[in-house]
């Protein structure tokens, strides 16, 4: 088969993961997973390491209701060589920290060659409230969603932007104990939750690729800072890895047909494998992959705050303890190869008759 080994990874955000619920730490399962397969889909939260991004040129960073939508097979994905981004910011940023991150915007024009667009900022400020669940997971609001989607609409119509960055103001009174949690790498992050709201929202008005930035004051050095988080400590802002990942992101198919389809357009029929964390199986994303002819793979070692397994769902899955056993399945898989023959014990082939009299009973 010569088609394209596609395969999708899936941590979702603000839940606590313990590989890829801090600053870009699932980056390394990324890249290595990047190795054994033609295409990778993910999305920002996996990509995302503030000041730190790494170039992977078969993967694909899709924003995560465009990955739902993708997964549905209601949208395509059309690769691109290079986007132009617009950059949307915050009125309540203060004009020093507004500053610092309009410098990061043109440090990447400058020294990754990367095409911006002039910046915009709301003509109010947008309020970001943050919320947690009881889970523990986060979630947040915005107070101006029309002053966010007007910002966006001037950037698309009047700049001709193709893809957009957002960067809001984020409180600066958050839970004091979350936050040295989250910096110690046991917490969850407190404003992943908000960021997939206003992300969610402009892919969702605009469909095109959009990914969210936080501008927050900078906190004091940390002597035993966790390694997971140290990536946000690097600097004043964490637009670089944003706009790196938006230049190249996949540009949305809203309509399958014959008539201006591209060789190379990428649809969920073609996904050969998804990854996700075993306790994470409730994402629209997976329900819909679930119901096509998927290998999905399940990493236990992935703790998260939700407890939401396959099972109880009735989705089939080969479950693994850690992602270089997934790397292993991904292998097998991609070269036909049943992972059940690569283990010591092999059971005998049965009568299906015989073993459906035996569940019956």
């Amino acid at each position: 088969m010569n088609r394209p080994y596609t395969a999708i990874l899936i941590v979702p955000t603000g839940v606590g993961a313990a590989i890829g619920g801090y600053a870009g730490d699932a980056l390394p399962v990324a890249k290595v997973i990047a190795q054994v397969c033609d295409r990778l889909i993910t999305h920002p939260n996996v990509l995302n390491g503030a000041s730190l991004y790494w170039n992977l040129p078969n993967a694909f960073y899709v924003e995560g209701y465009g990955l739902d939508k993708f997964a549905s097979g209601c949208w395509g994905l059309r690769p691109v060589r290079n986007n132009k981004v617009g950059l949307l910011l915050d009125q309540a940023i203060e004009p020093e920290l507004r500053l610092r991150h309009i410098q990061a915007a043109d440090a990447v024009r400058a020294t990754l060659g990367l095409t911006l667009t002039d910046y915009v900022i709301t003509d109010a400020p947008l309020n970001v409230e943050l919320r947690t669940t009881a889970s523990g997971a986060s979630w947040g609001t915005i107070g101006n969603p029309d002053s966010l989607l007007r910002a966006a609409e001037i950037l698309i119509k009047k700049a001709g932007a193709e893809a957009i960055a957002v960067v809001a103001r984020f409180p600066d009174d958050m839970d004091e104990e979350a936050v040295q949690k989250y910096r110690q790498g046991e917490g969850v992050d407190s404003l992943a939750g908000a960021e997939a709201v206003i992300s969610h929202l402009l892919v969702r008005t605009f469909q095109i690729p959009c990914a969210h930035s936080p501008a927050l004051l900078n906190e004091p050095p940390q002597p035993d800072l966790s390694p997971r988080s140290a990536a946000e400590e690097l600097g004043y802002t964490f637009l670089p890895c944003v706009l790196v990942g938006l230049s190249r992101a996949p540009q949305f198919i809203i309509e399958r047909g014959a008539i201006g389809s591209q060789q190379g357009d990428i649809w969920a029929n073609e996904v050969d494998a998804a990854i996700l964390p075993a306790t994470a199986c409730g994402s629209s994303a997976l329900l819909s992959l679930s119901q096509i002819q998927c290998q999905i793979i399940t990493v236990e070692e992935n703790k998260t705050l939700i407890k939401v397994p396959p099972q109880p769902l009735g989705i089939k899955t080969i479950q693994v303890n850690s992602y270089l056993e997934a790397v292993g399945v991904l292998v097998a898989h991609k070269a036909g190869i049943n992972p059940s023959a690569l283990r010591p014990k092999l059971l005998p082939l049965q009568s299906v008759v015989r073993r459906q009299e035996a569940e019956d009973h």
